[in-house]
């Protein structure tokens, strides 16, 4: 894999996992604990959005070179590229969990 963007993580519920990946266009790494399913995204992925709670962000995340016990890979994209769309998986996420999106900070015209 290359992350030409370098890579952050949203960490969603597990509970929450399954029901997110048939309502995303394009979907990148994802990985797997007993707690989270860690979705791979371009870094700055949080600027501007206000990810919806119980989901948690994370900058400098790192793609295991081998497996790792700890870790279950959930879904390998097909290519090199790693990442999920953070627009379509934050619209995904906010719809699961009933949540509004907002916008954190007003876009530069």
């Amino acid at each position: 894999m290359t992350t030409p963007l370098g890579c952050d993580a949203v960490a969603v519920p597990a509970h929450l996992g399954p029901r997110l990946l048939p309502r995303l266009p394009r979907v990148g790494c994802v990985y797997a604990d007993p707690t989270y399913w860690w979705w791979i995204v371009p870094a700055d992925s949080d600027y501007a959005l206000c990810w919806p709670l119980p989901a948690h962000y994370s900058t400098g995340a790192v793609l295991p070179a081998a497996p790792s016990p700890a870790l279950t890979l959930v879904h390998r994209p097909q290519g090199t590229i790693p990442y999920t769309p953070p627009i379509p998986l934050y619209l995904a996420l906010c719809r699961v969990m009933g949540a509004t999106p907002t916008w954190s900070r007003p876009f530069p015209a």
